[in-house]
């Protein structure tokens, strides 16, 4: 038996596997969702056994149940490669009391390599099982790490186009520089004047204009999605939650059925998320704390069960975190409504047309797996340094967002389970910020490079492959455009009329 997926907006729209996948958003502007959650179906034993490619597979062929074994063994061994520089490809580190899942040893240093280095080939794969004819348009907006890793993926894939929406001043300068000097003859790389929310927004509204889709199949064109509001995106992702309990458990740090806390620095949900389908599979997972920066909608969710758009936008250390209008929330929002897509569909209409929603007291019942915490900048800074101090390892600003909030939930409820911090990025990303939490009176160059060799000296750690890369590239992508223009552009580069 196939899993289904339907629209989180209309229980009614079931598709299989590789056609979410394929289309990214429901037409009815809902997300897919699994039918139910599927368990896992070997022992803790039995897992402790795999290597990261095969525990890959026995989580994704339970969610990605139309594609063959062959098909799916094909997709990820072609993604999790030797463009990870280390064996393991998430390495779990315990530094001081806690354990730092380091998801940034893919090819753009950031944990979206992790979902993004499978999802060109299972959409590819998908496309083909699905007779599709047309060329695939991957249309994205980033708040910074999902373009480069996005971009990454399908440059140069047959079948694809790839176009990438960014905030011009809302990113690092190496972030930026990652993106504009990608190369590749399908991609495109566009600077809004706005901010990422807007970015979002915009791309949320050519995948449901109806004369866009009619437009681009005359044209020979079909949309779909990279970002975490495909399906695609989603699965990989709870494989890393996975693991990293299955190391602890091979390590013998934890005994089968010991409750392990994560910490996740969260922005579009999306990756808090995949840990929550992983504790719905099994997984021993004690508390999911949801650890944001100044933009901290999510945190006043928790809260309250309010979800407020309407407030400041804070450009922060933590850019990728700079979100207000969480995408993915919409899933657990489904979830935690026992699934009525009514009651969903109503709720994000109301975000969309009021700005804010409020859940019904059954649904907060249904939260208590969450915590939510927040940090400012100058405690962001604080946890860099108090990291460095203590054992010389060296944070990036959204990891640090995660330590921060961890310690002040230890010193509030005395939990002192065994704790795996998310680190979702390399500190080489935010060199600039990093050097100086480490050493605040330090004169930074504004140099990127300068600071990454600081860095390095700093860290007694190489200069990653993908901050070398990028040292002499070219810009190749310069267009920037407004907010209401992201249309326009897009036509523009496709050529349809």
């Amino acid at each position: 038996m196939n899993l289904m997926y339907k629209s989180t907006r209309d229980s009614g729209n079931r598709v299989l596997a590789s056609q979410a996948v394929l289309q990214g958003l429901s037409a009815d502007g809902g997300l897919f969702v699994p039918e139910n959650i599927p368990v896992l179906e070997k022992s803790m034993d039995e897992l402790s056994g795999l290597d990261y490619r095969e525990l890959a597979y026995e989580v994704m062929k339970l969610y990605l149940t139309d594609y063959t074994e062959d098909e799916l063994k094909d997709c990820i061994k072609k993604a999790y490669d030797d463009k990870f520089d280390t064996p393991e490809i998430a390495p779990l580190i315990k530094i001081g009391q806690a354990y730092y899942l380091e998801l940034f040893h893919g090819a753009t240093i950031a944990f979206k390599d992790m979902a993004l280095s499978v999802l060109p080939h299972l959409l590819t794969t998908a496309a083909k099982k699905n007779n599709v004819q047309e060329e695939i348009v991957i249309l994205t907006a980033t708040s910074g790490d999902t373009g480069k890793a996005a971009l990454a993926g399908f440059a140069d894939v047959e079948g694809t186009k790839i176009i990438v929406f960014y905030p011009k001043d809302g990113v690092s300068s190496i972030q930026e520089k990652q993106m504009v000097t990608q190369r590749g003859m399908n991609t495109e790389v566009i600077g809004i004047l706005g901010n990422f929310d807007d970015a979002q927004t915009g791309v949320k509204a050519m995948f449901n204009n109806r004369e866009l889709a009619d437009k681009m199949k005359k044209a020979g064109y079909l949309f779909s999605s990279a970002n975490s509001i495909n399906i695609g995106r989603l699965v990989p992702q709870i494989v890393y939650y996975v693991h990293s309990y299955i190391d602890l458990y091979r390590k013998k740090q934890v005994l089968e059925g010991e409750k392990v806390n994560f910490v996740v620095p969260t922005g579009n949900f999306g990756n808090i998320l995949a840990a929550y389908y992983a504790k719905n599979m099994g997984i021993p997972i004690g508390k999911l704390i949801c650890a944001s920066n100044e933009n901290k909608v999510l945190f006043d969710f928790f809260e309250t069960g309010r979800y407020d758009k309407n407030r400041e936008f804070v450009l922060t250390d933590s850019p990728s975190m700079d979100i207000l209008v969480s995408s993915n929330l919409e899933r657990l929002i489904y979830h935690i409504a026992d699934c009525d897509s009514q009651k969903t569909a109503e709720l994000m209409q109301a975000l969309t047309s009021k700005g804010v929603y409020e859940i019904t007291e059954s649904m907060k019942a249904n939260l208590e797996d969450f915590v939510g915490g927040w940090a400012t900048s100058k405690e962001t800074a604080e946890a860099i340094s108090r990291v460095y101090t203590e054992s010389g390892y060296v944070i990036d600003t959204h990891t640090a967002v995660a330590v921060s909030v961890y310690h002040r939930y230890v010193e509030s409820t005395g939990d002192k389970a065994n704790t795996v911090i998310v680190s979702t990025a390399s500190p080489y990303k935010f060199a600039k910020s990093v050097l100086h939490a480490v050493h605040p009176g330090l004169e930074v160059s504004e140099d990127d490079y300068e600071q990454a060799n600081v860095l390095s000296k700093i860290s007694e750690t190489k200069i990653p492959e993908a901050v070398e890369e990028i040292r002499f590239a070219p810009v190749l992508h310069k267009k920037v455009c407004d907010t209401d223009k992201m249309q326009a552009t897009v036509e523009d580069i496709l050529k349809i009329i």
